[in-house]
């Protein structure tokens, strides 16, 4: 629209009222972002879990911060209802069903850690309006480096309440095979996350991780040791279409929540299927979506869509695609259709939806 130009039709100006309060609210939500952020960063929640009412200098007390600062977050944090407030003694409280979310690593529940995925967002947001215009992408390992630890910590929440007890029971014959002694590969594993967790429940498989970021390979490494773990697991740098194939293949190839940020998914995936052996599974581990845009028009979309808007598309527009050309970025919320429809594509022939949750779906393939 030029500066000449004029809306054909005046607008409602109640729709008009109640947009800008809407727009208003989220920018609330913004700026409570950082302060969640900072509530993370700074040990706030964590100082507060258990704790029952606290004043600002009691806060302070226990985290070490400015008491002036912590008046102003207490009171935006019981704002946007993260914490609760007593107008009669003037403290603040975090309920035990919040500090689950905000305060507690190691619960199902824990998804603070997305809030450095939003971080990460804004400090490469300069660097993304120039690739809209361009249309390149920006590598993995180019974003700020919060994408890392906070993409890991938003899926690990996840991956502990449902990757032993839900999804690996759900693939056929899998559970058997690693408690006898299996050979499992991880294809895109960043910090390892899920590596550590199966290491750990099946002590006669052995684990190979991958990863392109040599950052991510040393610190699920490092990781790996810290756990006892070194002498069986092992995480190398090498591409998803990049990994050797041992003689024999693959018990088990996985892939959590990598596939769609991949150039060229296809050939991943077909990797992956000349890596099995003759009787291997692939688990696939991806967001939940519906097939089309509509069935995605929700609270939990609007985050995957985002997400993918900042990192998803720019990596595997990064990348090369299909005979070299553009990558195809599937984006995050591709649809369990078009997820089936590249395992097809690679050469996989029996192909079945084994689980979801609220936030994944787990696809189980086979040559």
């Amino acid at each position: 629209m030029t500066a000449t130009q004029q809306i054909p039709a005046a607008p409602d100006a109640d729709e008009v009222g109640a947009f800008a309060q809407r727009v208003l609210a989220d920018q609330g939500t913004i700026f409570l972002g950082v302060l969640t952020y900072l509530g993370d960063r700074l040990g706030l929640y964590r100082a507060m879990a258990g704790a029952g009412p606290l004043d600002a200098d009691e806060l302070a007390t226990r985290t070490g911060c400015a008491e002036r600062y912590l008046r102003e977050w207490l009171a935006a944090q019981a704002a946007g209802g993260y914490l609760t407030h007593d107008a009669g003694t003037g403290r603040f409280a975090l309920p035990d069903e919040h500090a689950a979310v905000l305060a507690v690593e190691d619960t199902p529940a824990s998804v603070v850690g997305g809030i450095l995925v939003g971080a990460a967002a804004w400090a490469d947001a300069d660097r993304l309006a120039e690739a809209f215009r361009s249309g390149a992408g920006i590598g993995w390992q180019d974003h700020d480096p919060r994408l890392f630890e906070g993409t890991e910590r938003f899926y690990a929440a996840g991956y502990r309440a449902s990757l032993l007890p839900t999804w690996l029971p759900a693939l056929d014959d899998v559970v058997g095979r690693l408690e006898r002694g299996a050979r499992v590969l991880d294809a895109g594993t960043g910090h390892g996350a899920p590596v550590l967790m199966m290491a750990g429940a099946f002590p006669a498989s052995t684990f190979v991780g991958v990863d392109a970021h040599a950052g991510s390979v040393a610190t699920a490494t490092e990781r790996a040791a810290a756990l006892g773990l070194a002498d069986q697991v092992r995480f190398e740098v090498a591409s998803v279409t990049g990994y050797d194939r041992p003689v024999g293949g693959y018990d088990l190839v996985c892939m959590f929540d990598v596939l769609h940020d991949l150039g060229d998914p296809v050939a991943a995936a077909a990797h992956a299927r000349a890596s099995l052996a003759p009787d291997g599974v692939l688990m696939l581990v991806e967001p939940r979506a519906g097939d089309r845009v509509e069935d995605n028009l929700h609270p939990l979309g609007q985050l995957f869509y985002a997400a993918s808007t900042a990192f998803c598309t720019s990596v595997a527009l990064s990348q090369p695609g299909p005979a070299g050309g553009a990558g195809v970025a599937l984006g995050a919320q591709a649809g369990t259709r078009r997820l089936h429809d590249v395992l097809l594509d690679a050469g996989f022939t029996r192909v079945r939806q084994a689980a979801a949750t609220e936030v994944n779906v787990v696809i189980e393939a086979r040559p």
